[in-house]
């Protein structure tokens, strides 16, 4: 199975405290990424080559998870619910534990499809690592393993078929250890008698806000003993997008077509927000496509897909990239960024080359 292993980028500012969480440019809240959770995983096998068709065969979970929605695998780091009060069994239904009671419009809700998720090989004695790329700390983390008997590969968990092996109470950040681009926690699990298949769910209290993380990850207590090594800094994160990007038509379009664009608003914290941009040709074909989008304030572009953008003053500029620039008359495409400034809505203009 193809593994990819990127650096993750690190700066200055923003948080992200909706789905798709960063510090700019690219910092979230993370993700349990050992034993890896089933979208994390999907993402550090697929996410460079999500298109390609051997996903269907090697890994056909994660090709039905890409095909429901390709943003639960890019927002790997968004997996969570708000205001939950502590109430999780009341919050999230049992069956739906995986998507963490079909969350975020129902974007992971592939996640709690049953079938042969890739297990990662554990002991009895293993450790979850927990990510957390915006330091915002723990007010509680809970890890529970599946009881002996229950396969995920056949019924979906419910809170009955789980059992708490490890648990942390109110801890910093600063007591985190520092990663690259973050900081990371650890929490030993110690079982005995364990074989077979079985399924880690964690439950991750955000100390920052009212904001419960859930994780599924797949294990496998036959695929050897020891304790997991999983990898201490997760890989670099792809910006979200809602669709794979788009294939050109193989016969190139007349220049001289028109384009318009609109904007939508995906997620806004404090200091940013992830602005959508769909472009659609008019009655004419395309060969390519710049949308300005003029803010009320000052944005800069700290991370784009399926765009090249720049950022000046108060306007940001986007212009498509090799894939997704023809377009057939009415055909459209999208493309995502992330931003710092006020959300506010642009003024928007598209010029068809």
């Amino acid at each position: 199975m193809r593994k990819r292993s990127r650096l993750l980028i690190s700066a200055a500012a923003g948080v992200l405290i909706a789905a798709f969480a960063l510090v700019s440019p690219a910092f979230a809240h993370g993700n349990v990424i050992s034993p890896a959770s089933r979208n994390y995983g999907c993402y550090i096998r697929w996410g460079d080559h999500f298109q390609d068709p051997a996903m269907a065969t090697e890994d056909p979970m994660c090709y039905q998870a890409w095909q429901a929605d390709p943003n639960a695998m890019w927002n790997w780091n968004g997996l969570y619910r708000e205001q939950v009060a502590g109430n999780h069994q009341g919050a999230v239904p049992d069956g739906q534990l995986c998507s963490a009671g079909h969350t975020q419009n129902g974007r992971y809700n592939a996640m709690d499809t049953v079938g042969d998720w890739k297990a990662t090989p554990v002991g009895n004695s293993f450790t979850v690592q927990l990510f957390d790329q915006a330091s915002h700390g723990a007010d509680y983390v809970w890890v529970y393993v599946s009881n002996p008997g229950f396969d995920p590969r056949t019924r979906a968990a419910k809170w009955s078929d789980l059992t708490k092996v490890a648990e942390v109470g109110n801890t910093p950040a600063s007591q985190w250890i520092p990663v690259d681009g973050g900081v990371r926690i650890d929490l030993p699990v110690a079982l005995s008698g364990r074989t077979g298949r079985a399924m880690v769910y964690t439950i991750w209290q955000a100390s920052h806000l009212d904001q419960s993380y859930y994780f599924c990850s797949d294990i496998d207590f036959g695929g050897g003993g020891g304790t997991t090594t999983p990898p201490t800094t997760p890989p670099t994160t792809t910006p979200p997008t809602t669709t794979p990007p788009t294939t050109a038509p193989t016969t190139p379009a007349p220049s001289g077509g028109a384009c318009s664009a609109s904007f939508a608003l995906s997620s806004q914290w404090q200091g940013g927000f992830q602005g959508d941009v769909k472009v659609t040709a008019g009655s004419a074909p395309v060969k390519g496509w710049t949308v300005k989008l003029t803010f009320s304030g000052a944005t800069t572009v700290t991370q784009s897909w399926n765009a090249t953008t720049s950022s000046s003053g108060n306007t940001v500029t986007a212009s498509n990239v090799s894939y997704n620039g023809a377009l057939a008359a009415g055909g459209s495409t999208t493309f995502g960024f992330i931003g710092s400034g006020s959300a506010t809505t642009p003024a928007v203009t598209c010029t068809a080359t």
